[in-house]
């Protein structure tokens, strides 16, 4: 069965959130990574150090199955605008399930990632649905 999380987006502050979360909920962060360490080839335009130092991801556990987690956005895409920074991730069992929810959900909306393997070990994919509501899918090939 799949599990959902909210997913929030920062404009260069969310580690600093994100510390201030973890203050309130307690626990560790499992995952903290940046955009510098993100994989670079000759497609990837080199990234400022400004969006090299922002958070790509961070998760931290606030319940036995919910985790809150998080990223900045990067001045490629353009600061995020509230309303948008916020996605609805679930995290499917399966490819297979993952597939079904992508499909499902996406039927009439805009996506902006297609499922795809990632470099991160995971199956994800994200779109906007016809109501407007952004969602994440995604399906851990690897454990966290």
């Amino acid at each position: 069965m799949a599990t959902v999380n909210p997913y929030l987006i920062f404009n260069g502050n969310c580690e600093e959130a994100f510390l201030f979360y973890k203050s309130v909920f307690g626990g560790e962060f499992p995952y903290m990574g940046k955009f510098s360490d993100m994989p670079g080839d000759e497609n990837t335009p080199k990234l400022s150090e400004a969006d090299a130092n922002r958070v790509m991801h961070v998760t931290l556990p606030i319940g036995k199955e919910t985790m809150l987690m998080g990223s900045d956005s990067n001045t490629a895409s353009g600061d995020v605008k509230f309303g948008h920074n916020i996605s609805i991730s679930i995290n499917a069992d399966n490819t297979e399930e993952a597939d079904k929810l992508f499909n499902g959900l996406s039927s009439g909306g805009n996506i902006s990632m297609p499922m795809t393997k990632t470099f991160w070990g995971a199956y994800f994919g994200m779109f906007t649905d016809k109501f407007g509501i952004d969602w994440m899918v995604n399906f851990d090939e690897t454990p966290e």
